[in-house]
């Protein structure tokens, strides 16, 4: 597939921009800045907004499940207060009288013209698959590293020039993007950096709607809406179909990984509810604990135990080189020589989240399944209920694949599509019709 699918065309986002300037009512603006970004624990209707006049055809964003951001509109600005680093956006319209003479830059308020000219990533575990569901990659001018980027898109785009490789230990580089998205919250950064985290929340489709976030910097928000709406909606037709396939016993899943001599069950709540979702039962409802070390006799024996009761398996043990993890490696490192009781194994049902991933460093993983969860819920009902007729996009099964030539997804043509030129599709069975 050309990456030109990977774009949307200039009239689809010509014909998203939005002109706030007709939006409300007009109300004093340093009135309501101070109201919106100062008031404590202020909410839309102490803010008036319920009192404002929205213009017929002009869209705006609502969070719906995302609980670490609010989207706030005022005449000719909007506001994103993010709860992970206490900070509000304040994003003004470019072709407002605003916009020339209204700049903040505290440790609590950053403003921004919007939509953005350009803007760059700092691209270590950034999700750059939001920006390409909402076609803005053509405004991608900058990234920090070639080695944490899963999209082919974004690589083919890199290597043809458009966009610049940026130092991230020299400030300055970053200086001429109209916004530097960043998805970590430990450090103080520059006046044009932006927080973006989707990866903070706790289910998988509070992690997609951040695409909203997105496209309020960038005046999209009927896209946003639009895309989001769809992913929402496949998602939660692919629970009824799971649940329409669960028996009276569920089958156990075990979300596990190894590091250091500690095997460890995941505690992450995004990983739970999707095998909840899948139709699946959580191995952790039924244990009092999480860690077990190999060299601990007892410790050993209780996970070889709790082993021999788990249907499905997801093994996420970190490896610099993802083509020489195996079975065997599974069983070095838990210990075991007779795997006869894993039901797991004989069912040839013990996975890996891997399958998509550029140069062993990139795994689109923690980019595409961020934003597409939908797809990463068809891949685990097919582990849970396997149909043999389902290609598995991000997951890879290592008790059934014999060449593992075969068993990975080396990214050079886009699986997924992310063009959404007339309305949200998504390839292959992305959709209900699983």
């Amino acid at each position: 597939m050309s990456c030109d699918a990977c774009h949307l065309t200039r009239n689809s986002q010509n014909n998203s921009s939005l002109n706030f300037n007709h939006i409300f009512i007009y109300m004093g603006i340093t009135t309501w800045i101070w109201l919106l970004l100062i008031t404590q624990g202020a909410t839309a209707k102490s803010l008036a907004i319920t009192k404002a006049v929205a213009v017929p055809n002009i869209s705006i964003s609502k969070v719906e499940d995302a609980s670490n951001f609010h989207i706030y509109y005022g005449q000719s600005f909007k506001v994103i207060k993010n709860a992970l680093d206490s900070m509000s956006y304040l994003l003004i319209q470019s072709n407002t009288r605003m916009a020339a003479r209204t700049k903040y830059c505290t440790s609590r308020i950053k403003s921004f013209i919007v939509p953005l000219s350009n803007y760059s990533v700092i691209t270590e575990s950034f999700p750059v698959s939001f920006f390409e569901l909402l076609g803005l990659l053509e405004s991608l001018k900058g990234i920090t590293s070639e080695d944490s980027i899963a999209s082919q898109c974004v690589l083919k785009l890199y290597e043809g020039g458009e966009v610049e490789m940026i130092n991230r230990s020299v400030p300055q580089q970053f200086q001429p993007f109209a916004a530097n998205f960043i998805s970590s919250t430990d450090d103080t950064y520059a006046c044009n950096f932006a927080t973006f985290v989707p990866s903070s929340e706790d289910s998988p489709l509070q992690r997609a709607e951040w695409i909203k976030y997105l496209g309020v910097f960038t005046n999209l928000e009927a896209r946003a809406n639009q895309v989001y709406d769809k992913i929402k909606e496949n998602y939660m037709c692919l629970t009824k179909i799971a649940a329409s396939k669960s028996t009276p016993v569920k089958p156990t899943v075990a979300w596990m990984g190894y590091n250091n001599g500690i095997w460890s069950f995941t505690k992450e709540e995004f990983k739970l509810k999707y095998v909840e979702d899948a139709g699946g039962e959580n191995i952790d409802k039924s244990i009092n604990k999480y860690t077990y070390n190999t060299s601990n006799a007892d410790d050993l024996d209780e996970l070889h135990a709790i082993l021999c009761t788990v249907d499905v398996a997801i093994d996420e043990t970190h490896t610099s080189d993802p083509s020489s993890y195996t079975v065997s490696t599974f069983l070095k490192n838990v210990g075991v020589e007779d795997d006869s009781c894993f039901t797991f194994l004989s069912n040839q049902s013990m996975w890996r989240y891997d399958k998509r991933l550029f140069n062993t460093t990139a795994f689109d993983w923690s980019d595409g399944a961020i934003s597409q969860p939908q797809v990463v819920l068809a891949d685990l009902i097919e582990a849970i209920f396997p149909t043999g007729n389902y290609t598995t996009t991000f997951f890879r099964n290592i008790a059934k694949v014999n060449s593992l030539k075969h068993s990975f997804y080396v990214i050079n043509v886009k699986i997924i599509q992310y063009s959404l030129l007339h309305e949200p599709f998504f390839a292959g069975r992305r959709s209900c019709e699983y």
